[in-house]
């Protein structure tokens, strides 16, 4: 089945206000949540595999599709729509959304769109926002008016955005990958400690790991329970196996691609 694609422009914002309100019963609830290409984060798998008491592996092979489409250079995961004619998200009835608490950041953030990179060795995110024209969208008509800043507060965005900030130091990083010979490694490293969560506690728990780096045993223990802890310790271990920065300090093996074979 083909997709629809949505008939959607992109406008700067450049006031610092904007007017938006929706909710059940404004007409075109819910029409957001059809044919999406919605790029998942870590942070946002984290949250809706734990919401939904899946592992992992099940959440990915239900709910995702891998593309390479996405960036230059690494694997991101998208939310698989259903595949009835209106390809709508998985997660959305005529209620509205089953997982709202734990949506995704860029559901979060809509109807404003963020465009941010996190270039090497800066402290902070370079960002700027948009708005997100969709012609069905009537919320736009609505009286409320809103901030930037109160539309991020009142969305938790601001959570979503400093746990996804620290993956997108990795994924905008200027850094090269190293020896070509080495690049299908680290590929499956990246999308193992970014995505597959449970996978990469069964690596770094079920090898020498520990024997290797130093860690110490309070943030060990947590890496065991925490999956939030355990993203976090992912995004310094890719920093270091795929560019070798010295975010881990290693105990006996020198080379940073000889640790980077699942």
């Amino acid at each position: 089945m083909s997709e629809k694609k949505r008939d959607l422009s992109f406008t700067p914002l450049t006031a610092n206000t904007f007017k938006f309100r929706c909710y059940k019963g404004i007409q075109c609830f819910t029409d957001c949540c059809a044919n999406l290409n919605l790029i998942l984060t870590p942070y946002d798998i984290v949250r809706i595999k734990n919401r939904l008491g899946m592992s992992s592996d099940i959440f990915l092979n239900k709910h995702t599709d891998t593309t390479m489409d996405s960036h230059p250079q690494f694997p991101m995961v998208k939310l698989k729509m259903s595949q009835d004619n209106k390809r709508r998200c998985p997660f959305v009835t005529a209620d509205g959304c089953t997982i709202y608490e734990d949506r995704p950041g860029a559901c979060r953030l809509y109807p404003l769109g963020r465009a941010a990179t996190k270039p090497d060795a800066q402290r902070n995110s370079r960002e700027k926002f948009f708005i997100v024209n969709e012609e069905h969208c009537l919320g736009f008509k609505e009286d409320r008016e809103w901030t930037v800043k109160e539309w991020l507060t009142n969305e938790g965005v601001d959570e979503y955005n400093r746990m996804n900030d620290q993956w997108l130091e990795i994924i905008t990083s200027q850094k090269t990958l190293g020896p070509e010979k080495d690049l299908q490694r680290k590929i499956q490293m990246f999308f193992m400690a970014s995505y597959n969560l449970d996978k990469f506690r069964e690596f770094i728990f079920k090898s020498r790991f520990f024997e290797r780096f130093e860690v110490e045993s309070g943030l060990k223990n947590r890496l065991a329970s925490d999956d939030v802890e355990l993203m976090k310790f992912s995004f310094d271990w890719l920093k270091f196996s795929l560019f070798g920065e010295k975010t881990i300090q290693i105990k006996n093996q020198p080379s940073p691609v000889e640790e980077t074979n699942p």
